[in-house]
């Protein structure tokens, strides 16, 4: 089964080659999408092995994942992983994302922070901003797993042909887990390790999630 790799990517020159060559021999192919980058990602990232696409206009980290999903799916992928530019997620986690769907075991595998203890997350992500964002996908998406805000996901090409999320930013990781939910495909949960180097999403970003999903409820 064909394993690729998708990575949004905005103004990492910096990170995204040693992420591009510590993932590329795991799996068969890596999508960088620059997301209208004003450094050389776009550069960085096709020197050490990755197929780039861009986008013209910044768009946000949902779309980038969308365009690169969809184009792995044009191009022969069996499985599709959306993993993180910023050098957080640990490429050794792949091969444990991705077992289970190799197994014919679920349909769609999130990494979980919070299967173990091998996160080190900040106090106030922890104890408010996670809490808080298992309460809006209970309350709005009626969604309950361990990890409510998880980027590093893989599934099946037959649930990517299906998984059509709207959301451009940030409130992606809620509406794909509500989509996979409704979609009743076979989900399961993986410990995976997050290396923070930062605080990563604010209390305002958090608040900027909810308003997108509320408007989203609203409108739908």
């Amino acid at each position: 089964m064909k394993v690729f790799v998708v990575i949004p990517a905005f103004n990492e020159e910096g990170e995204i080659a040693g992420v591009v060559r510590e993932v590329l021999p795991l799996i068969d192919k890596i999508v960088v999408v620059d997301d209208c980058s004003k450094d050389k990602t776009k550069e960085v990232a096709s020197e050490a092995g990755a197929v780039v696409l861009r986008h013209s206009v910044n768009r946000g980290q949902g779309a980038a994942l969308r365009l690169g999903t969809r184009w792995s799916l044009q191009n022969g992928a069996d499985i599709i992983v959306h993993f993180d530019a910023d050098g957080q997620f640990r490429p050794i986690d792949i091969p444990r994302v991705t077992a289970p769907l190799i197994a014919g075991e679920a349909d769609v595998v999130f990494g979980s922070r919070f299967l173990d203890n091998t996160t080190q997350m900040p106090s106030f992500k922890k104890k408010v901003i996670m809490p808080l964002a298992r309460f809006v996908n209970f309350f709005f998406l009626r969604v309950k797993l361990t990890d409510p805000q998880s980027g590093f996901r893989a599934f099946t090409k037959e649930v990517g042909l299906k998984l059509h999320w709207r959301q451009d930013r940030m409130a992606h990781c809620s509406e794909i887990l509500s989509l996979v939910a409704k979609g009743g495909w076979r989900i399961k949960e993986v410990p995976i390790t997050v290396i923070y180097k930062d605080f990563g999403q604010s209390i305002f970003g958090g608040f900027k999630i909810i308003k997108d999903l509320f408007i989203k409820k609203l409108t739908k």
